[in-house]
């Protein structure tokens, strides 16, 4: 039998073959507290599946993951679990027309944050379980048919240790004997089932609309209660769902409304319809900016956005998997900008989400929109920059191209048409093209269904007076496509670049000229994509670049100085602008960046520009000047803001130099004082990261830091820098730990892998080269898909940025052309971004 990665034609046999009437899942957890003397700690998990079969055919096979099946039994006949489990699917022969199967079994505690994973707080010693599904680990936790088309409804039972509370998809209650018992969840997919049980600090609110009454639900471990600011959580919640059903015109289908931040969780959320669970890290423990509330707010949004796109309405597979993820990445902002408090959220939209996605759909990996998604090991890693943000900028585009009126009605009848059933992107663009009146399979073809970014740059010719006489916009990439696009005009008035003339225009082909803009007074700056209505990377003559390096500080509008800061880091990238030159722009105008999550982002280019992309000779300068300049911007930021933290920040990540460091020891300890600066427990661990990588914090220093801070978080921060210290024996204690070993969690995993991989570092872990290439392939068919992308990834020797690097990496390529294709893709992108690194590099060593 085949093993755990199904595949697209298995599915699609299955799904001919037979239909779900419902599940009934109980499940004991009692074994999840308490000493265990299995080598394995398990739970028990009953699972009766109800299904017909619906066409030809009379054998088939259920998924499931489990040390131990203890009885299988089919339509009232016992099958022998060592003759049809084989530890991955339990076979199914002599089918019948209807059919019930029980099967009893032993299964795992998650440490990967895959199935049911369990979190032990070193705070309190108090136990955490919570359930992560997607794509395919539902099959972890209860025997079931684990592909999105085979919906069906649920119904969970759970018994619990004493005193836990335990929620599910649907709403429950605890009977006289003690089990909790939930409500039957109206047909979805596997995938979004959910079980979430312990002792979490639980909160409790109400939504009304009319007579519509959601009972709403915010939770997260005792621990972090003292920090959890639910009050937030459900103004946005109630903001998002007068939104959605503002603008959806159907009513939230699923009842109530929890949401839980859980430990150690690998993900942003979790979409799970009644029951949204949430990474912890949103439960903010200090001081922090708008920016993170802002990304927050989208993260809830994005999973609210999800229960109509994605929940209720389902892709067939996970080639659609885009129907889902794009439109709430993009309604997540929608939504946020419209019904919040962060209406600049498009700005960081155009900043951040849109670099994930330009980076994404530059690797050698990048796919349509509407991937070829052959099996689950390419549904994993399909979760990325192209699937999220450039389909929710495709949408955006989409927006500008059909309407919003028709965009929205479209989504309207596409939810009462498909409600809990499955589509394919063609049932979407039936419904689109009603609205709209516009041939949305052309549209699709150019958008959906080709790879890569196309690069728009202005042409300006302009008469003897300084009048434009022709602006042209010429379109490059492998596929040339239709944009709907602004074109703006800038100059220099009073000490601010402003905008004096706009055209908007469909660009197609390789040239356009906008003639609305003819005539038009001789601009500073020009800047096509203006108002961020495509998803495109710009350029800019030599005029408006030069305008750009002495004064991108003074554009005023904020939307499009981010779009400005976007585009040259994207030549700082594409080798197209020095990276010591970026640097110097972003020392020049970031402390004049009124947006925080902009300066955050450029705070973020400029870290990597000297990391990554400046030549080896000009490092240690570069740092230095970044130190230099973070100092300084800290010094005038208004004390107690957020820029002033942001500020204290960035000097602790770029900080070089002796006197860098002393400055952080007495920040630490109360020597030195930086006005209104409040040195709270995280920006404790921030100051101290650097001292520890740099050999001034010892394991004993850092063991006193978790002295004052011994929760979760404290003890993640203490692996972490223990990693960081620039100590042979430390690295060789901290490869095995992640490599040769399987004993930490995913969120240990990550946090050793962190504290190893040190841009100071480099000349150290030169040796774990050799021994990385060595040692993935057995790691990856060992461990889970989940801990092998953090591993193969995470360890990549980017560091060691030369030749001999990249001819290593093509020799392990060429020598394993039959390894997983999903290993093969995380090595090939990882050699992408090296070899853009070194070309990057060649560019800034022309400026020295």
């Amino acid at each position: 039998m085949p093993g755990e990665n199904l595949s697209r034609d298995e599915a699609h046999e299955r799904a001919a073959l037979l239909s779900v009437d419902g599940y009934e899942v109980v499940l004991d957890l009692r074994s999840a507290v308490g000493d265990c003397d299995e080598a394995v700690r398990t739970f028990r998990s009953e699972t009766t599946i109800r299904f017909r079969r619906t066409g030809e055919g009379t054998s088939t096979f259920v998924d499931l993951i489990a040390p131990a099946v203890d009885a299988v039994t089919l339509n009232g006949r016992s099958l022998d679990p060592a003759v049809v489990f084989d530890g991955s699917r339990i076979t199914l022969d002599g089918l019948a027309d209807e059919n019930t199967l029980v099967v009893d079994a032993r299964c795992a505690y998650s440490r990967t944050g895959e199935g049911l994973h369990r979190f032990v707080d070193p705070e309190d010693g108090e136990v955490y379980l919570y359930t992560q599904y997607e794509p395919a680990d539902a099959r972890r936790v209860y025997a079931n048919f684990e592909q999105p088309d085979l919906k069906a409804p649920y119904r969970f039972s759970v018994t619990a240790p004493e005193g836990w509370t335990v929620w599910s998809n649907g709403a429950g209650e605890q009977d006289a004997g003690g089990v909790w018992r939930f409500a039957e969840t109206a047909p979805i997919s596997t995938y979004i089932t959910c079980v979430v049980a312990g002792p979490y600090h639980y909160v409790t609110d109400t939504y009304t609309r009319g007579d519509l009454v959601i009972p709403l639900g915010a939770m997260c471990r005792k621990g972090l209660a003292r920090h959890f600011d639910a009050d937030d959580i459900f103004l946005i919640t109630k903001q998002g769902f007068d939104f959605f059903h503002d603008n959806f015109d159907y009513p939230y289908p699923f009842g109530k409304y929890d949401q839980a931040f859980v430990p150690e969780y690998n993900l942003g959320a979790m979409e799970n319809p009644g029951m949204v669970t949430f990474r912890e890290e949103y439960v903010y423990r200090g001081k922090v900016t708008q920016a993170a509330y802002e990304s927050r707010a989208n993260v809830i949004l994005h999973e609210m956005a999800h229960m109509w796109f994605g929940d209720l309405v389902t892709m067939v597979w996970w080639d659609d998997l885009w129907l889902k993820e794009s439109f709430a990445d993009f309604m997540g902002s929608f939504a946020n900008a419209e019904a919040t408090r962060f209406t600049n959220s498009w700005v960081t939209f155009a900043n951040n989400r849109k670099a994930w996605a330009y980076r994404a759909d530059q690797l050698p990996s990048t796919h349509p929109i509407t991937a070829d998604i052959r099996d689950l090991e390419d549904a994993k890693l399909n979760f990325d920059g192209i699937t999220y943000a450039k389909g929710a900028s495709v949408l955006k585009q989409l927006v500008a191209y059909a309407g919003r009126d028709a965009f929205m009605e479209g989504a309207r009848r596409y939810f009462k048409r498909h409600a809990y059933g499955n589509t394919r992107l063609a049932d979407l663009l039936t419904i689109l093209e009603e609205t709209s009146g516009r041939d949305m399979r052309a549209w699709a073809k150019s958008w959906l269904q080709t790879s890569g970014v196309n690069t728009l740059t202005p042409v300006v010719t302009h008469d003897a007076e300084g009048r434009i006489t022709e602006l042209a916009v010429v379109q490059e990439g492998d596929a040339l496509r239709p944009h709907r696009a602004a074109v703006g005009l800038y100059r220099l008035s009073g000490g601010e670049l402003v905008r004096y003339a706009r055209a908007e225009t469909d660009i197609t082909g390789a040239r356009t000229v906008v003639t609305g803009l003819a005539g038009e007074e001789k601009p500073d700056l020009v800047l096509v994509n203006d108002d961020d209505l495509t998803y495109c990377k710009i350029r800019f003559d030599e005029g408006s670049l030069a305008t750009l390096r002495a004064h991108l500080g003074e554009i005023t509008d904020p939307l499009a100085r981010a779009l400005c800061w976007s585009a040259l880091w994207n030549l700082t990238r594409d080798g197209l602008m020095p990276a010591r030159d970026f640097v110097a722009v972003a020392l020049a105008f970031a402390g004049r960046e009124t947006d925080i999550g902009v300066l955050q982002m450029v705070h973020a280019w400029t870290k990597s520009a000297v990391t990554l992309y400046a030549t080896p000779e000009w490092r240690e300068r570069g740092w230095r000047l970044l130190a230099e300049g973070g100092l300084r911007e800290l010094r005038v930021a208004e004390p107690g803001s957020e820029h002033q933290l942001t500020w204290a920040r960035f000097l602790a990540a770029t900080a070089s130099t002796d006197a860098d460091f002393q400055l952080l020891e007495g920040l630490l300890d109360g020597t030195a004082k930086i006005d209104g600066l409040d040195v709270d427990q995280e920006l404790r661990w921030a100051l101290l990261s650097p001292l520890a990588a740099h050999g001034r914090a010892d394991e004993a220093r850092i063991g006193a830091e978790v002295a004052r801070d011994d929760t979760a978080t404290g003890r993640r921060h203490q692996v972490r820098l223990l990693a960081s210290r620039p100590s042979a024996a430390v690295k060789t204690q901290a490869w095995a730990q992640v490599v040769e070993s399987d004993t930490l969690s995913n969120a240990l995993v990550e946090a050793t892998i962190a504290g190893f991989v040190q841009p100071s570092q480099r000349e150290l872990i030169a040796p774990y080269t050799e021994k990385y290439f060595a040692a993935i392939e057995r790691l990856w068919a060992e461990r889970s898909i989940q801990i092998g992308i953090h591993v193969v990834r995470g360890l990549f020797p980017g560091l060691q940025d030369d030749e001999a690097t990249l001819t290593a990496t093509d020799a392990w390529l060429s020598a394993h052309a039959s390894a997983a294709p999903a290993l093969r893709r995380l090595v090939l992108e990882a050699r992408d971004d090296l070899a853009r690194a070194l070309r990057a590099q060649a560019c800034d060593r022309l400026a020295e």
